[in-house]
């Protein structure tokens, strides 16, 4: 049966293959759109603006995508606008929802295993305790604004996003430039644990959360065998028959990136997906080199 779903940041990575997704399955989906809207089934919304309740009232499903890219040098300013657009867009449309003449039944909304912060080789499920970096307090923050969502009854879903897998966007197509010319390598000492995650699971996941109903809080959307960054870095190279032999080290990443090296490139989260495979989910890809293979064929 044809869901109506409102969707938040569909012109991001993964917002454009979840679109796709729901397009094929015959769902009725509105966008909320930063500023103007345009085309058929836009709302316009400012994420630092209360949201009037009418405008998201009616839907069966709620996905909240929106947010500045962490991509980048985290300058005060980059920071502060990373913070804000999670905070304030989460809690103006959690507020929204739960104000409105028609609740939706399931508010699924982003987050990231960020959430962990940085640490080696532990073993990570949905009740490990958060990290004490920036990224982690963004992620905390992110995840307790929907909280007027779930105290006026909705189910309401935090997923955990780990490294996404995609030739259109993320962390790995940056990768593939420095590969395809045999530049490659691993970052700083290549121990640290890479949660990754096919694109296409990312979307399964999103549409899991949405049709079971015994699925809410934080969730970690993660395949089910992470690696290290030099096992990444082997298969990745393999699977684009490239060498892999230039190492770029800590310090070289600090200097290009700044923070963002050590939260994101440095970080070590060994992450497992714990309530996904609970709650029956069924992986598409749980081995890396497949996952590549599809991607980069």
């Amino acid at each position: 049966m044809p869901l109506r779903i409102l969707i938040s940041g569909s012109s991001g990575l993964v917002g454009t293959a979840l679109l796709a997704s729901l397009g094929q399955q015959g769902h009725n989906v509105s966008r909320l759109v930063h500023g103007s809207a345009g085309g058929a089934g836009a709302i316009s919304w400012d994420p630092a603006r209360p949201i009037d309740p009418g405008l998201v009232s009616g839907f069966d499903a709620v996905v909240h995508l929106a947010g500045e890219s962490i991509v980048g040098r985290w300058t005060e300013e980059k920071k502060r606008r990373i913070q804000e657009s999670r905070v304030h867009g989460t809690r103006h449309l959690a507020e929204a929802l739960a104000n409105a003449p028609q609740r939706p039944r399931v508010l699924v909304s982003a987050s990231a295993i960020g959430y962990y912060g940085d640490r080696g080789d532990e073993l990570l499920s949905e009740k490990s305790a958060s990290g004490n970096d920036f990224l982690s307090a963004v992620c905390r923050d992110w995840e307790a604004n929907t909280q007027p969502a779930s105290q006026a009854g909705i189910r309401t879903v935090q997923l955990r996003f780990g490294l996404i897998l995609s030739a259109e966007g993320g962390a790995l197509r940056k990768m593939l430039l420095p590969f395809r010319l045999g530049l490659g390598g691993i970052v700083g000492n290549g121990r640290q644990w890479w949660s990754w995650i096919h694109i296409a699971d990312v979307v399964g996941a999103i549409l899991h959360a949405i049709h079971t109903e015994s699925v809410q809080g934080p969730v970690n959307v993660v395949a089910p065998n992470p690696v290290r960054n030099a096992e990444f870095t082997k298969i990745l190279a393999q699977v684009m028959h490239r060498p892999a032999v230039f190492p770029v080290p800590a310090f070289a990443a600090r200097l290009a990136f700044g923070q963002m090296a050590d939260e994101l490139l440095l970080a070590s989260q060994r992450v497992k997906p714990s309530k996904l495979v609970v709650n029956g989910y069924q992986f598409r890809y749980t081995d890396l080199r497949a996952a590549l293979q599809d991607i980069l064929r």
